[in-house]
């Protein structure tokens, strides 16, 4: 998701606005709208106009956005075992023996701090059980529980539940019952498949061994398993609607028909559903927006684009603006969002399965200090902690670098992704006890490389993540308001 996309939909939407004045009328007897209108007249409902049509559509963007997003990313991980971002199949642990590199593209902004473990959960027959063995007090780890919603329904964890082994238990919305013995807690998803990141602090290169002990602990088992019981029945085999994240644009309302029979409706979302259903959008409904008139793709394509900007104009504004630093807390549960839509899609688009401020808090940047955009194609940018100012954090913090339009991470010559607090011991103060970081596309010297962010030839996107952030002063918490700020980026040249 990037500023190319949004000029993709301009183009479009002017090509198909121009084609719907010369071909006014040649409507497809498969528009899925003009259907939808049909069955709502023969109810006796008003079809929407083409503005409200637009406007449903920009609406439904802004709502469908994380939706869409997360189908994408567990098609690719967990269903399509053709794709080169393939995982494991449902219900198995896959562990990455490293950390993400360039070569990861589902996730936008992904975490080159920690190797993952990654779970796509099927909770539709019985429920998993999460087992973590016990873990250093000095080494962060989290496993994050994340819905269809994209909703952080809990963790597990050095900050939530300490180091201890335990056991765990994550639950579909249809499971009731007594908490099942030997379980510590019990997770409820709003949705059967639902994801499981867990991330394990990584020292350096040579940890990995370590790390990959500490993975071969987490366990996952059906509930039947862990207590030796029979199993239920299988759940009936789906065929999933086929999305792949570079398809969101031109599949949109496809892919969000696809991803809602997955996604139980809740008191929050009814009416936006009842109105997406007006244009054809729901649940197992088929959206082709080949078969559109080109009158309705035009003010799909404009309605998406209006939705999209809206985010963008949240990212930019709907934070505190630090430093050059937009500074804000926008992931959690169901009760954290209370149905605001364009907070949720503006956490996806920054950073799709962040965590909660409790648990990490995301300060990020596409500007230096004077508001200028970051563009390392053409500048050189410095960004100086203080002496004794560094993020204030009981686990560790980081800054990575991405590119400006496509939020991936780059490829460099000396492959450094981030600089973290891991790697203080290797890098050089100056004389006054600050810490400067040279964020650059050319490297600074020899006696500057241990403190080099290599940046991209082009505009740059920068994510400072403060893990496990301390809650008293100097603290970034409350978001926004807290004592420490992250400071400026200043051009060097």
């Amino acid at each position: 998701m990037n500023r190319k996309f949004n000029r993709g939909w301009t183009m479009a939407a002017a090509l198909v606005v121009v084609g719907s004045t010369l071909f006014a009328g040649c409507a497809s007897k498969n528009d899925p709208i003009t259907q939808a209108d049909k069955a709502d007249e023969a109810k006796g409902v008003p079809a929407p106009s083409l503005e409200q049509t637009k406007a449903i559509a920009e609406e439904g963007f802004i709502y469908g956005l994380p939706l869409v997003m997360n189908y994408a990313v567990m098609n690719e991980f967990a269903v399509d075992s053709k794709s080169s971002q393939f995982k494991a199949p449902f219900n198995q642990l896959h562990n990455d023996h490293r950390v993400a590199t360039p070569a990861d593209t589902a996730i936008i902004t992904p975490n080159s701090d920690t190797p993952y473990s990654i779970l796509w959960a099927d909770l539709r027959a019985e429920p998993l059980v999460i087992t973590v063995p016990a873990v250093s007090k000095k080494r962060y780890y989290s496993v994050q529980l994340i819905d269809g919603n994209t909703y952080n329904y809990g963790y597990i964890g050095s900050r939530a539940t300490a180091s201890a082994p335990g056991s765990y238990m994550i639950a579909g919305p249809d499971w009731k019952g007594a908490t099942p013995p030997g379980i510590e807690k019990v997770f409820s998803s709003t949705t059967p498949f639902a994801l499981t990141l867990i991330r394990t602090q990584l020292f350096n290169p040579a940890d990995m061994p370590n790390v990959e002990k500490l993975q071969a602990g987490y366990k996952i088992q059906s509930l039947s398993a862990f207590l030796h019981q029979p199993a239920p029945l299988a759940a009936s085999k789906i065929d999933f609607v086929p999305a792949t994240t570079d398809g969101i644009k031109a599949n949109f309302f496809e892919y969000l028909s696809a991803a809602l029979q997955y996604v139980p409706a809740s008191d929050d979302d009814k009416e936006i559903r009842a109105r997406l259903a007006s244009i054809g959008v729901g649940p197992g409904r088929n959206f082709e927006f080949k078969d559109l008139s080109l009158e309705h793709k035009a003010v799909v394509l404009l309605g998406m684009k209006a939705g999209d900007e809206k985010v963008d104009k949240f990212l930019s504004s709907g934070m505190k603006n630090i430093n050059g630093w937009s500074v804000g807390a926008f992931f959690g549960d169901q009760a954290f969002y209370k149905g605001d839509w364009l907070m949720r899609s503006g956490a996806a688009k920054a950073g799709l399965y962040g965590n909660d401020a409790a648990e990490a808090m995301y300060p990020i940047t596409r500007t230096d200090g004077n508001g200028q955009t970051l563009n390392t194609g053409k500048h050189s940018y410095t960004l100086t902690f203080p002496a004794g100012k560094l993020p204030p954090v009981n686990a560790f913090w980081s800054v990575t670098m991405y590119d400006g339009k496509s939020q991936l991470l780059i490829k460099n010559p000396i492959n450094r992704y981030l600089i973290n607090s891991p790697m203080l011991s290797a890098m050089k103060k100056n004389a006054d006890g600050s810490l400067t970081l040279y964020i650059q596309k050319d490297s600074p010297g020899k006696t500057k490389e241990s403190n080099w962010l290599p940046a991209p030839d082009d505009t740059a996107y920068l994510v400072m993540r403060l893990y496990w952030p301390k809650a008293t002063p100097p603290s970034i918490l409350p978001a926004g308001e807290g004592s420490w700020q992250p400071p400026a980026l200043v051009v060097s040249k």
